[in-house]
């Protein structure tokens, strides 16, 4: 099987990984390969339960493209699969899938779980509660339980489709059951700073993952990556506001999570590379029509940034 060195996301490479998740055109290597093992362990299980991954990071790590990277790797390579055990199945187009064919990996952001600004405003520590929106204190760890509990529950002929949250950045709130997992979707990548995190809820919630992954970056880049992106931005009036805010609210969520972290079962290295560009990945990911039907598992936004929690209208 090809492997590439690196595994290219917006905020540099994650090694290793697996080039046949994603065809990216960079660098990726891995010990144990990530999307050629998850069908491994997916085929392990009985029809009735899903594949549950958490991936975890600090801000600036790269772990939401890595997130939409596998994912779009898991269900493309389902489509591919499926044509050559049906090749009849549409047309001679070996690439081209069955629309009415379900994605089998489905993306669940930690976003959604964001409190409310009404919520935040309500708390005892209200002021702070604002200001550090996107700590762990500012989520609702327990709403997050609950939805993994469910998809940690066998999958029964009666079973309907679960409904996760989604952030509204015109709204600037979580929008409830915003999020579709249906009975067909059986590997669930759950991805956000929080999702391998020693305290209440995030840890119970852990626990009822199959694997737990950590994008794992050096403080000063990550700081550096996020800073640039959030000046890029019109987020702050200068490189050097952008770089105080981001150590003073980013960094210091960072710092938690790097202190409070769960045990992982895989822990990628994420490094830099000047070349991504995250129009690269669509154009280079294979045939059009499969990522057409699969392009909306790159629309995953990031909200791990407080500046850009508070460019959204935190607290106005």
């Amino acid at each position: 099987m090809n492997r590439l060195n690196a595994w290219s996301t917006k905020h540099g490479v994650c090694q290793p990984v697996d080039r046949f998740a994603t065809d990216i055109p960079h660098r990726m290597k891995k010990e144990r390969t990530i999307v050629t093992f998850c069908p491994e362990k997916f085929q392990t299980f009985d029809a009735s339960k899903r594949l549950l991954i958490a991936i975890s990071g600090i801000p600036g790590s790269g772990k939401t493209t890595v997130a939409a990277s596998v994912v779009h790797g898991l269900n493309r390579r389902q489509y591919l699969n499926r044509h050559g055990l049906f090749p009849n199945v549409a047309d001679a187009d070996a690439g081209r899938p069955d629309p009415g064919y379900p994605n089998v990996a489905l993306v669940v952001p930690l976003d959604g779980y964001h409190f409310t600004r009404q919520q935040l405003s309500e708390m005892p520590n209200a002021e702070e509660a604002i200001f550090r929106r996107g700590a762990a204190f500012t989520f609702d760890s327990r709403s997050y339980l609950e939805l993994v509990t469910k998809l940690h529950r066998p999958i029964e002929p009666e079973s309907r489709t679960i409904y996760a949250p989604s952030f509204d950045h015109a709204v600037k709130d979580p929008v409830a059951n915003d999020i579709a997992i249906p009975p067909t979707a059986r590997i669930i990548v759950l991805e956000g700073l929080y999702t391998a995190l020693d305290a209440d809820g995030w840890r119970e919630a852990a626990q009822l993952m199959d694997e737990l992954w950590f994008i794992q970056v050096p403080i000063d880049v990550a700081t550096d990556r996020v800073a640039k992106r959030n000046f890029a931005a019109g987020i702050s009036p200068t490189l050097e506001a952008s770089l105080s805010r981001t150590k003073e609210s980013d960094m210091r969520n960072g710092r938690e999570i790097l202190a409070h972290r769960l045990p992982v079962q895989e822990v990628i290295q994420s490094v830099e590379d000047d070349r991504w560009k995250s129009e690269e990945i669509k154009s280079n990911v294979g045939d059009e029509s499969v990522d057409a039907m699969l392009r909306p598992a790159w629309r995953t936004e990031r909200m791990d940034s407080v500046a850009e929690m508070a460019f959204s209208g935190v607290g106005l």
